[in-house]
């Protein structure tokens, strides 16, 4: 099993949502995070000043998915969530030892 993190655009959560729901993946947890990379935020003008606006808005996707599977998550997030500009994200795809279902105590890939 893998998690993949993916750092998104707020305004691309559909399309990735529906792109992954296409090729199987059944659940997601999404967070509103804040953050910079290369592009390093911008400035605004905020009442006639001007402000350096470091951390942009993002959303971190986590989804766990079978060994098999991870190919095409992957790929399903780079197509929807892609526009070409600074600032698209990142993907993040680590091992993932044990996942257990609480309420059914379901291990491995049954729990996910």
């Amino acid at each position: 099993m893998k998690k993949i993190e993916a750092i998104i655009k707020p305004f691309k959560l559909e399309d990735v949502k529906e792109a992954l729901a296409a090729v199987g993946v059944q659940g997601m947890t999404v967070s509103e995070v804040k953050g910079f990379g290369r592009q390093k935020g911008h400035t605004e003008i905020y009442r006639g000043s001007e402000y350096t606006v470091d951390f942009l808005p993002k959303l971190k996707l986590e989804v766990v998915v079978a060994d098999q599977v991870v190919d095409l998550a992957i790929q399903a997030i780079l197509k929807s969530a892609k526009t070409g500009k600074i600032g698209d994200g990142k993907i993040f795809v680590l091992p993932l030892e044990q996942a257990i279902r609480i309420r059914t105590e379901e291990r491995g890939e049954a729990a996910v």
